[in-house]
């Protein structure tokens, strides 16, 4: 199955307590590049995030954010600084003192002053927050890879249709080649003709020259090994498994075959097949890049 590199997906979880809302996107990329970004609170849930994400999704520089909104007021615990309120009471005390004034300071003073009121956030139930953050991502999980699935599905015909193109080009190449042997001992027999006028034309010599000339601008292997990676690359698609990286092979195995041909070419017509051909495998190759 064919799933693209492209994809988005959204989860959300909530309980009495919190509510987590965990989004995925991603690009094209040759490995798997996660990156995850959440609440201070969650870091310990870090690995195990990375690891469910890994167990189903195998390419692509994919981003993932976590928010973490809680409900109770409980995740919140205010404390007095006794230390520091006794340094500031006694201080104006003793300037009091020293100066004469009224002593007027009262508790409602003191708290205002910093680093008196401390201000901790509670560590929470950590397995009832691991709950909620792997029923999210489970769900943005599910999300992100119908994306992809979708997307690959249109990539998929996209690359039949090129396929069924190929195959077609290689037709035409199949009916031109032999063409073209017949074509160049018929000049090279005319030629001779005029150079020589009325002598005897050596038959078996225009035979072996037309045999080496064959030789140099036959064509078969590399069509018969077109029609070949052409097949398999369709057999590819079936596989339930990432496949972009042996789709990307059998392309450059495609463009190797394309490039001798054109190589080997002398003649118009397959030339211009030929670099048709190339095209078509260049678009088949950039495709291929966005496929997981």
């Amino acid at each position: 199955m064919v799933r693209s590199m492209t994809g988005y997906g959204k989860g959300n979880a909530e309980n009495a307590d919190a509510r987590v809302t965990i989004e995925m996107k991603s690009v094209n990329h040759r490995y798997l590049d996660l990156n995850i970004k959440l609440p201070k609170k969650l870091n310990f849930l870090e690995s195990q995030i990375r690891n469910k994400i890994s167990e189903s999704i195998f390419r692509g520089k994919v981003d993932v954010y976590i928010t973490l909104n809680e409900h109770s007021d409980a995740c919140y615990k205010v404390s007095i600084n006794d230390a520091i309120a006794s340094e500031y009471y006694d201080s104006i005390s003793q300037m009091a003192k020293k100066l004469g004034v009224e002593n007027d300071i009262k508790a409602s003073n003191l708290v205002r002053l910093p680093d008196v009121i401390e201000l901790e956030e509670t560590e929470g139930d950590e397995d009832s927050l691991k709950e909620l953050v792997f029923s999210a991502l489970s769900d943005c999980i599910n999300q992100f890879i119908e994306s992809r699935i979708a997307e690959g599905q249109r990539l998929q015909s996209d690359l039949i249709s090129k396929m069924d193109e190929m195959v077609s080009l290689v037709d035409e190449l199949e009916k031109r080649s032999p063409i073209i042997i017949e074509e160049y001992k018929n000049r090279l027999t005319t030629k001779i003709h005029e150079l020589l006028e009325d002598t005897k034309i050596d038959e078996n010599r225009i035979a072996q020259e037309v045999t080496i000339y064959a030789d140099k601008v036959c064509i078969d292997e590399e069509m018969v090994r077109l029609k070949s990676h052409v097949a398999e690359t369709r057999s590819v698609f079936e596989l339930d498994k990432e496949v972009g990286r042996k789709l990307d092979f059998l392309a450059q195995e495609l463009n190797r075959e394309a490039n001798t041909i054109l190589s080997k070419s002398t003649d118009v017509q397959i030339a211009d097949i030929g670099i048709t051909l190339k095209t078509l495998i260049e678009k088949v190759r950039e495709q291929i890049q966005n496929i997981e």
